[in-house]
């Protein structure tokens, strides 16, 4: 088929079909006497299974995948699939992490901590939570306490904002979650600016890795399908038999 055919098949212009050619993504094309492209179904295959791979992997990853797949390395491509997997697995289960955390949290104010007389000094936070004021310093340097600085005494002062963000990060720290994990929830909660608007935030979260996941399953239909097209030839050896019942 010519590149037009191809390209309103898809709904893209000629032009980036022929960029995806010669970036690797698809095949080269056959080419006629004249020297005009001629792509066959297994080009067709091979475009779907990139554009599905965009919204399930990003733009990245998906390029990844598809030069492996060209080339030949096809194990290569899986584990860039693998990746991908393993990013929302991740992001998952951030969004668990987080969601436990407001359901033990529901009673504390958005802007403040319940009980929170402001400011506090390090070793007077350091009682209220019962820790050493060494941790609340690892915390800081972990990035998940920013608290401010007297101006005349450079000392620490932990405001309303902060002593929630401690409490948060001690319950997280009690439930096993290391410090990256714990410097991303407090991350969401400052960015929403109180526990509600995370609360509503989560959903939305939640609906866009849900909407991954899906765009996941997709694309690896399409991924095999194209692999199937190829017979083999776009990768080294040929794909798995399906089994049959």
């Amino acid at each position: 088929m010519r590149p037009v055919d191809l390209a309103r098949r898809h709904g893209i212009s000629t032009q980036a079909v022929r960029n995806y050619e010669v970036a690797g993504i698809i095949p080269p094309a056959h080419r006629s006497p004249t020297g005009y492209r001629d792509y066959t179904a297994t080009h067709a295959a091979g475009l779907a299974a990139y554009l599905a791979l965009v919204p399930a992997f990003g733009y990245s990853a998906s390029r990844r995948i598809m030069q492996a797949v060209t080339c030949g390395r096809l194990d290569e491509a899986l584990e860039h699939v693998d990746d991908g997997h393993s990013l929302l697995a991740r992001d998952r289960d951030t969004l668990r992490t987080v969601e436990a955390a407001l359901s033990h949290l529901g009673a504390v104010a958005p802007d403040a901590a319940a009980g929170t007389r402001a400011p506090y000094g390090i070793g007077e936070l350091a009682r209220r939570l019962a820790l050493n004021p060494a941790t609340l310093r690892a915390w800081e340097r972990a990035g998940i306490l920013t608290p401010p600085r007297d101006p005349r005494t450079r000392h620490r002062q932990y405001l309303a904002q902060d002593v929630r963000d401690a409490e948060l990060t001690h319950l997280l720290r009690r439930g096993g979650q290391p410090l990256a994990t714990i410097a991303t929830v407090i991350g969401e909660l400052r960015d929403a600016g109180s526990l509600d608007a995370l609360a509503r935030a989560l959903e939305g979260w939640r609906r866009g890795l849900t909407s991954r996941g899906l765009a996941q399953l997709y694309a690896a239909g399409q991924l095999s399908t194209y692999l199937d097209s190829s017979g083999g030839s776009a990768v080294t050896g040929s794909p798995p038999e399906r089994e049959t019942h």
